[in-house]
């Protein structure tokens, strides 16, 4: 429980975040959760990368706050600090044009291992000039798992950061991982760092391990989840390691923003509707689907919908699996998506 009148203050930082940018699920969670958060008790922001492919609309009101060089490894790199208030919530982006620029966010994973260690060290770096002392730092997927390791390793000697603890949340399918002799190279961490019960996994450097390892607190996607990771079908290798931090391990189920999401109110609807009249009105949105997709346009057809990323991660083999089943009943099968080629 909260002591009465005591803030707490949490910083999620993450790799996306909804509106500036998305590619699945973690940009709504990082994007929307901060907003519905009880204002009084917590003082929630958020931390991303500036990318360049953020719409112009966003960046043109970024406000400078300052910049300053860090060292990675043995190279030194420019960190700049931008500030927007979006719904209420103070938004912060780390800018370098180096590993910020280009179409999307992720690109080949030697290139966003080295990206996502300057951004994590970026971050930490960034907190002590922004006047605000994050009690809890939350941490998202292998993007920001040095975060926690960078925390315990080097940042924890300064005096502001004592205190500060870390939480991340984990989707196990994407950890991060290359080659040790060059995360040493990149990252700077010492010898010590890469063993088998620190970041070092199957003779790479895994940073979503090490992000688990380091960590004040572990959660997942929900309580079914958090115990299947414990198991190899479902632990990519981790249920070891899962196992060990059972008891720092919970898990939440993700919300959904009802701003966004109500069909009363939502613009992208033909017809908006609400418990009472979805019967006469729902079946309209079906319809002008279908003919927008030039389907045949009947309320009556059984149709499929999937809004996903197209990987195994998601079942995607167990689809492909009874395609040909699904394809022989009279049915409509719609799909949106992107994945691997």
């Amino acid at each position: 429980m909260q002591k009465e009148g005591v803030m707490k203050n949490v910083l999620f930082i993450a790799s996306e975040a909804v509106p500036f940018i998305k590619t699945g699920g973690l940009a709504d969670v990082v994007g929307s959760l901060p907003k519905y958060f009880n204002k009084d008790e917590f003082d929630v922001r958020v931390m991303i990368p500036k990318y360049t492919c953020i719409p112009w609309e966003y960046r043109k009101d970024m406000v400078y706050k300052t910049h300053f060089y860090i060292d990675l490894a043995w190279r030194s790199q420019y960190v700049g600090v931008f500030e927007l208030q979006y719904n209420g919530i103070t938004f912060y982006f780390i800018d370098n044009e180096f590993y910020f620029s280009g179409p999307k966010p992720y690109s080949w994973i030697h290139e966003d291992i080295e990206k996502f260690a300057f951004f994590s060290k970026a971050a930490l770096s960034a907190i002590p000039v922004l006047g605000f002392k994050p009690d809890i730092i939350h941490c998202h997927d292998w993007q920001t798992g040095l975060i926690p390791v960078y925390l315990k390793e080097r940042f924890s000697q300064g005096e502001f950061y004592q205190g500060i603890k870390s939480i991340i949340t984990i989707h196990l399918k994407f950890q991060g991982i290359w080659d040790i002799k060059k995360v040493k190279d990149i990252t700077g961490l010492p010898d010590s760092y890469f063993t088998p019960d620190k970041l070092e996994a199957y003779n790479d450097a895994n940073y979503l391990k090490g992000g688990i390892v380091y960590a004040d607190r572990v959660t997942t996607v929900s309580a079914t989840y958090a115990e299947e990771i414990k198991t190899p079908f479902y632990g990519e290798h981790l249920d070891g390691l899962m196992n060990a931090r059972a008891n720092c391990l919970s898990g939440i189920v993700n919300g959904i923003d009802y701003d966004v999401y109500n069909p009363e109110t939502d613009k992208s609807l033909v017809a908006n509707y609400n418990q009472v009249t979805f019967r006469k009105e729902k079946w309209k949105n079906k319809v002008a689907l279908q003919k927008e997709l030039g389907l045949t346009e009947d309320k009556g057809k059984f149709m499929i919908g999937i809004v996903s990323r197209l990987t195994d991660q998601k079942g995607f083999d167990l689809v492909a699996y009874v395609m040909d089943q699904i394809c022989a009943e009279d049915v409509q099968l719609v799909v949106l998506g992107t994945g691997d080629e």
